[in-house]
C-alpha cells in the first residue's frame, strides 16, 4: 500500500475508534484499559504487540458482537499510541440451525468496524471443516448440511429413552472441534479471547464433557471451572471427535490439508469480568452502531445456541404426548416453566418474560405453532415429526433395547417385523421395505443404525438442574392444560 493509502486508512480507523468510544459508557472506557493492558501482558509487553494473534469467535449473537467491538476498540486505541497492534482472527462455524440474520448480523458488525479489507484481520468460516473466507451470503453446503444432521442424530440416539433431553449435544463437539482446528489454523493463534460467564463457560465443559462419552471418547476429567483449561481438554479429545460413529465411513476431513500447525501455543484470556453493564445501556451501541438486529425474546429464551427456542419446546411437547402419555400443551408448559426460571435467574427484564408467556402460552394458538415447529425443524435441521420423534425413543442402541417400546408406541403394524430389523441392525440382509422403513422412521442410513446398535447408550445426569419455580409460573401448566 502506498503511504497515502495508509495514511487516509489510518484517518478512517480513527474516526472509527472514535464513533466506538461515543457509545461507551465511562465504566466500559475503563474496562477497555484494563483489557488493553492484559492483552500487552499476554503478549509479552508493547514491543511484542504487533506479533500477538487473538481470536473470537462470532456467532451473530448480542454477546459475540459486543465482545467483538471491545476487541477492535482494544486494537485501534494501541494502534494510535503504539508502532504496532495485535491482530485478529474472527472465526464463524457454520452450523444448519445458523440463521441468515445471525449472518447478517455478523456482516454488518464487521463492516461497521471497518474489519473487512483491514490487513491485521482475518474473517474465517468453517462448513463441513472446511476453512474458507467469511461470506455472509454463501449458503451452508448440502455436504455441511448433510453432516449436521446425521451428526445430531447420532449423538442424539446415544441415549436412554427417559434420560434428559440432551439431544443436541453434538453441538458441544463439533464446536470443540472447531475451537481446536481453527486455532491451529495457518500458523495458529496466541490466545482465544473469551467473553462468556463463568455459568456459561461451565455450561459448555459439561456439555462438550457429556458428549465425548456419548462419543465415546472416554470421560474427561477435568475439573477446572472455566475455559483455562478447555485446549488441554479438547487435545484430549484427539483431532476428530465423530471418529467412532464414522469408522470405516466416508466423511470429510479438515481441509486445506497441511495448513493446521501441528503443535498449538494458543491459552485463553478470559475478558468476562470486564463485560459491564446491562444489556438495555449496551443496545445502542449494537442497534446504531453495529446495526444488530435480533429477536431480543428469542434470544432471551434460549439457553442453547446450538437449538432455536421453537423447536426446543416442540421437542418437549412431542416428549409429553408420546413418551410420557400427556399432552402436547402440557410438555410445552413445562418448557415454559423451565425458561421462565432460567430467564428470571439471568434476570432478564420482564416484559421478556411476558412476552415468552404470550408467545408459548396461548392454547389457542397451539395447533399452529406445533406445525410451524415442525416445519422449522425440516428446513433447518432436515428431520420430520416422525424422525424427531424416534429420536426421543432412541431404541436402536444397547442391540435395540427401546425397539420394542417405540413399536409398540409409535408403530404397532412393525411388530411383526422385529425379527428382521434385528438382523438388518446385525449387518444381516432382510427384504428392501424393512430396511427402507428404518431409514425413513430414523433418518438414518441402516449401516448408522447398525453403529448405534453396537453402543452403549450413556447415562448421564440432567446438566441443567432448575430449582422450584415460583407459584406463578407452575400456573402456566394448569392453565395450558385447561385450555383443551
Amino acid at each position: 500500500m502506498t503511504t497515502i493509502h495508509d495514511q487516509a486508512m489510518n484517518y478512517v480507523y480513527q474516526q472509527v475508534l472514535q464513533r466506538l468510544l461515543s457509545f461507551f459508557s465511562r465504566a466500559e472506557r475503563t474496562a477497555l484499559q484494563l483489557m488493553i493492558q492484559r492483552l500487552v501482558v499476554s503478549a509479552g509487553g508493547i514491543e511484542r504487540i504487533g506479533d500477538f494473534k487473538v481470536m473470537s469467535i462470532q456467532s451473530g449473537t448480542l454477546d459475540s458482537c459486543y465482545t467483538l467491538a471491545l476487541l477492535r476498540a482494544a486494537q485501534l486505541s494501541i494502534a494510535s499510541r503504539a508502532p504496532a497492534t495485535f491482530q485478529l482472527r474472527v472465526a464463524t462455524l457454520r452450523l444448519s440451525g445458523t440463521s441468515s440474520a445471525a449472518l447478517e448480523n455478523i456482516h454488518r458488525t464487521n463492516a461497521a468496524l471497518f474489519l473487512y479489507d483491514d490487513p491485521r484481520v482475518e474473517l474465517l468460516m468453517v462448513d463441513n471443516r472446511e476453512i474458507l473466507p467469511f461470506n455472509h451470503l454463501a449458503p451452508i453446503s448440502e455436504a455441511g448440511r448433510e453432516s449436521n444432521r446425521l451428526n445430531l442424530l447420532m449423538v442424539g440416539h446415544q441415549r436412554a429413552w427417559e434420560g434428559p433431553l440432551d439431544l443436541w449435544d453434538d453441538g458441544y463437539l463439533t464446536t470443540g472441534e472447531f475451537y481446536g482446528q481453527i486455532a491451529r489454523w495457518d500458523n495458529g493463534v496466541d490466545a482465544l479471547i473469551s467473553s462468556e460467564t463463568p455459568r456459561q463457560q461451565k455450561q459448555f465443559l459439561d456439555g462438550l464433557k457429556r458428549a465425548a462419552q456419548k462419543a465415546s471418547l472416554g470421560t474427561l476429567n477435568y475439573n477446572v471451572a472455566g475455559f483455562d483449561g478447555l485446549f488441554a481438554m479438547l487435545d484430549d479429545l484427539g483431532s476428530d471427535y465423530f471418529r467412532e460413529f464414522y469408522a470405516g465411513h466416508e466423511y470429510a476431513q479438515w481441509r486445506p490439508a497441511g495448513r493446521f500447525e501441528a503443535c498449538r501455543r494458543t491459552t485463553n484470556i478470559d475478558i468476562h469480568d470486564m463485560v459491564v453493564g446491562k444489556l438495555e445501556e449496551r443496545w445502542p451501541l449494537l442497534t446504531e452502531f453495529l446495526g444488530v438486529q435480533l429477536d431480543e425474546m428469542a434470544a432471551h429464551l434460549s439457553d442453547s445456541e446450538f437449538v432455536s427456542p421453537t423447536i426446543a419446546a416442540h421437542l418437549r411437547g412431542l416428549q409429553a404426548c408420546v413418551v410420557s402419555g400427556d399432552s402436547y400443551e402440557i410438555g410445552i408448559a413445562e418448557y415454559l416453566q423451565r425458561a421462565l426460571v432460567m430467564m428470571r435467574r439471568k434476570q432478564v427484564p420482564e416484559r421478556f418474560c411476558e412476552l415468552a408467556l404470550e408467545s408459548f402460552g396461548n392454547p389457542a394458538a397451539m395447533v399452529d405453532r406445533r406445525l410451524q415447529a415442525a416445519d422449522e425443524a425440516l428446513k433447518t435441521l432436515g428431520l420430520t415429526e416422525t424422525q424427531l420423534i424416534c429420536l426421543l425413543f432412541a431404541p436402536f442402541v444397547d442391540g435395540g433395547a427401546g425397539l420394542e417400546r417405540f413399536l409398540r408406541s409409535c408403530h404397532p403394524g412393525m411388530l411383526v417385523a422385529m425379527p428382521d430389523l434385528h438382523k438388518a441392525m446385525q449387518g444381516h440382509q432382510v427384504a428392501e421395505q424393512v430396511m427402507q422403513w428404518m431409514v425413513d422412521v430414523s433418518g438414518l442410513p441402516v449401516s448408522l443404525i447398525g453403529t448405534l446398535y453396537r453402543m452403549k447408550p450413556v447415562t448421564v445426569e440432567d446438566s441443567i438442574a432448575v430449582e422450584d419455580p415460583p407459584n406463578d409460573d407452575a400456573d402456566v401448566i394448569g392453565e395450558l392444560s385447561a385450555g383443551h
